[in-house]
């Protein structure tokens, strides 16, 4: 006998979410018809693609935002229609570079109860994506920094562009990566590595990040005369120099760069192929027992979840007194920097606190962009 192509209803369902309407602002929430491995549509079945909506910020999450993803991650954990939840970001530069500088500078800075409330927000979105009942599938369509970077690897599983870019940006604008990095680099990549990620803050592509193990998938994005290529500015043909050192994935320089840049500006970009990984990882999903998926999940992700609830209250009361000191300063100087010029002078504020000037007075001002001009 045939299955049905709709399910009724068997009885009358209570709701648990926490809000009948969970929309904010730069969040959306949209449903999608499951498919099956050979893409027929599953009846009555859905994937939940939650999408964070700030392409002009580069998807950078403001207040209003993060409470949109855990109203949206609580809705996809408690849907019973859905198999697997899609976390991303509108457009192809960004999949989140995060929490939004500009709301830092303008309202967070130097008003550290303020920012203490913010962090408990920020801390109940990366635990609502670790306690989803669902697959959470980060779908990395363009930069996947700082905060970003914290909240795409609270999910289960990342599907990448290649020419996504990753990293920490901590140290270098007046923060510590503590809103996760520092929990789930060393699990996920190891501690010399996660070391030199959260401290040097240097950005690496999506090639390193998936032989470093922190993807699922990366997939080709950049089409030239019709024709997929590999990411053009870094190295994918070999894994070591002559020296035995990796280089795959390390950025191209000099006429290499030059032709790499050459060869994307006559290219366009398209996410046909990372919707159709996807949609592949999704259909795998499906057609698993939901509850012992559930289980699975719950276990595997116990070591980042461990280190997680250790310390994010401590770190919450951390970054919330750094915003008197480091933290105001360096989103001051991101948020009203030139583009090219968006950090302090670390010199100059190494070279006065060891003179002992304090924080109370001209410090912040001396060291901002426009005092090194």
């Amino acid at each position: 006998m045939n299955a049905p192509q709709a399910l009724s209803p068997q009885r009358e369902f209570k709701s648990h979410d926490l809000v009948a309407d969970t929309a904010k602002p730069g969040v959306r929430y949209e449903l999608r018809p499951a498919r099956r491995p050979d893409g027929s549509v599953a009846a009555g079945l859905y994937n939940a693609w939650i999408w964070l909506d700030n392409p002009g910020q580069y998807n950078s999450y403001t207040t209003d935002m993060v409470k949109g993803v855990i109203l949206a991650m609580r809705a996809a954990s408690n849907a019973r229609d859905v198999s697997s939840v899609v976390f991303t970001g509108v457009g192809d530069k960004a999949f989140c570079t995060g929490g939004n500088t500009k709301e830092y500078a303008e309202y967070y800075a130097g008003h550290p109860q303020e920012y203490r409330q913010y962090m408990r927000l920020f801390n109940d979105m990366v635990s609502a994506i670790l306690a989803c009942d669902k697959p959470v599938i980060c779908r990395v369509n363009g930069m996947r920094i700082g905060g970003g970077q914290e909240i795409g690897m609270a999910c289960d599983f990342s599907v990448s562009s290649d020419l996504a870019r990753y990293g920490q940006a901590g140290p270098k604008h007046g923060s510590a990566p503590i809103g996760g990095a520092t929990d789930f680099l060393p699990v996920i990549v190891g501690a010399e590595r996660a070391m030199a990620a959260c401290v040097l803050c240097e950005p690496f592509s999506a090639h390193k990040a998936y032989q470093m193990g922190m993807l699922t998938e990366i997939v080709p994005a950049l089409q030239v005369d019709g024709q997929y290529v590999a990411n053009p500015l870094v190295e994918t043909q070999r894994l070591f120099d002559e020296f035995g050192r990796q280089v795959y994935g390390e950025a191209k320089t000099g006429a290499a760069l030059k032709e790499a840049k050459a060869l994307m500006a006559r290219g366009t970009v398209n996410l046909e192929r990372l919707d159709a990984k996807v949609e592949e990882l999704c259909a795998k999903i499906l057609l698993t027992f939901p509850d012992c998926t559930t289980k699975t999940l719950e276990e595997l992700r116990k070591p980042k979840l461990d280190a997680w609830n250790r310390n994010k209250e401590n770190s919450r009361a951390w970054l919330a007194l750094n915003m008197v000191t480091e933290a105001r300063a360096g989103f001051t100087a991101f948020n009203a920097g030139t583009k090219d010029d968006r950090e302090v002078d670390f010199v100059a504020l190494r070279q006065k606190l060891a003179a002992g000037q304090g924080w109370v007075g001209p410090l912040h001002d001396q060291i901002q962009p426009g005092a090194k001009r």
